[in-house]
């Protein structure tokens, strides 16, 4: 029964709300993660109305138009089933449709339960995306020769660290990446091999412990530092990554450290698939905003 519902952009307040549910529903957002999201894309987030009450929302992510994000759904637990949802993901698909330019691609992590569904609105796996978690009782023991390459992330101009973000992403996304890694609440490092970039990570206070999001290098050994630099930052709780299961490389990295696999998302795209460093991505930045 949707013939009451109401589809419109959200509030701010609403979005905050939205991460409300999202902490009750065990996605463990960050401290800030409402304002850096509404930040990013004030018009991404659409909610189903039903008679003046918010029961559902998401996200509907343009980066500059060459490549959309679907995220952040939730509907309340006592509306789903009835037809809302369905209504709700339907239109913010096709709202997004609209938002980018012709031809440009859209990417999804959705519950691997709901794959089929979404397969079905058209968009086609292309892979796993692993959340795991360590408890770090103690500072991480970091290489000595790898101390001196890593170095605050404000150390690198920030043109240098869009343009290396953009091969671990599909679109360029310099509005998210300058508020992302000056959010509180967290550390932002990166990886310089020879005076060059060759890796970043960012760790976040959440509402359990930290996360890593991104966490992209060059290879295995650059990775490996920079997790063990960001881990310090989580010392005394637990440490989430959420990592692409097609890097094996980055699925050895968590092994290695005997993190445990808490949750998973399948990674799905309508239209292009995306020609990115899949080597480099260790740890994705947000299932929310991609």
């Amino acid at each position: 029964m949707t013939d009451d519902l109401a589809i419109r952009n959200m509030t701010r307040a609403e979005v905050g709300e939205l991460v409300g549910w999202a902490a009750r529903e065990g996605w463990n957002p960050g401290l800030h993660d409402a304002d850096l999201f509404w930040s990013t894309d004030p018009e991404a987030f659409i909610a189903a109305d039903l008679d003046g009450e918010l029961i559902g929302g998401g996200a509907i992510t343009s980066y500059e138009g060459e490549f959309g994000f679907m995220g952040f759904f939730i509907v309340r637990p006592e509306f789903r089933g009835r037809g809302y949802g369905n209504a709700l993901w339907h239109a913010r698909r096709d709202r997004l449709i609209k938002r980018l330019k012709p031809g440009a691609g859209i990417g999804m992590d959705g519950v691997f339960e709901m794959q089929d569904y979404y397969a079905k609105g058209g968009f086609v796996f292309s892979h796993r995306n692993m959340r795991f978690r360590g408890d770090i009782e103690d500072h991480p023991e970091i290489p000595d020769n790898e101390r001196e390459r890593v170095k605050p992330l404000a150390d690198i101009p920030f043109d240098r660290l869009a343009d290396y973000d953009r091969t671990c992403f599909p679109a360029p996304r310099p509005g998210f990446l300058r508020n992302w890694i000056a959010q509180p609440d967290a550390l932002t490092l990166a990886h310089v091999q020879d005076g060059e970039l060759d890796g970043y990570g960012v760790i976040r206070r959440c509402g359990e412990g930290c996360k890593i999001g991104p966490l992209f290098a060059d290879n295995a050994e650059s990775a490996e530092a920079l997790y063990a630099h960001l881990a310090v930052f989580a010392a005394g709780g637990p440490l989430f990554l959420d990592v692409p299961e097609n890097n094996s490389d980055a699925m050895t990295l968590v092994r290695r450290h005997g993190m445990e696999e808490v949750f998973g998302c399948a990674r799905m795209y309508l239209g292009p698939v995306p020609q990115i460093a899949h080597e480099r991505i260790f740890g994705v930045t947000t299932f929310e905003l991609g």
